[in-house]
């Protein structure tokens, strides 16, 4: 696709720069999660939990695997309810894009005071999901679970 063709050069330009530089639409956002299950579990890879059970990585359905699983479950809600929140319109409806200010000292995770509601909200969903994945015990088994036959409500 030619740009030129399509828009003029200078105002694709000013329109990547002004995407680049709004804070709040950052792929480091998802980024945030990870380091804080990295704060509870210093020992841990956070990539363990993508396809985990039927509720952990993107997307979820059926009834949760173990407690390990319902964390994930809880926390797609969260987010989900998050979404309904006014003062995060407009987000893309991806809750795990916004970026928030965090804090890790001795293994426990807080958010910032001066984080937005929307940016508190998700916040909140990613610490209590890392606080409940460091109580939770992992299930080798119930790693890369097919979803059609092991999620079913």
């Amino acid at each position: 696709l030619n740009v030129s063709s399509v828009m003029h050069p200078k105002l694709f330009l000013l329109l990547l720069t002004a995407y680049a530089a709004h804070s709040s639409l950052q792929p480091q956002a998802l980024w945030q999660f990870g380091r804080m299950i990295t704060c509870t579990q210093p020992d841990v890879n956070p990539f363990m939990y993508n396809n985990y059970g039927c509720w952990c990585g993107l997307g979820g359905t059926g009834t949760p695997r173990d407690d390990l699983d319902r964390c994930c479950e809880v926390h797609d809600l969260c987010y989900q309810a998050s979404r309904h929140l006014p003062e995060c319109r407009p987000i893309i409806d991806v809750p795990y894009i916004k970026v928030y200010i965090f804090s890790c000292t001795n293994g426990q995770v807080s958010c910032s005071a001066s984080n937005n509601v929307c940016q508190a909200s998700v916040c909140e969903c990613d610490r209590v999901a890392a606080n409940c994945f460091a109580q939770s015990t992992y299930n080798p088994e119930n790693n890369n679970l097919d979803p059609k036959t092991h999620c079913i409500t």
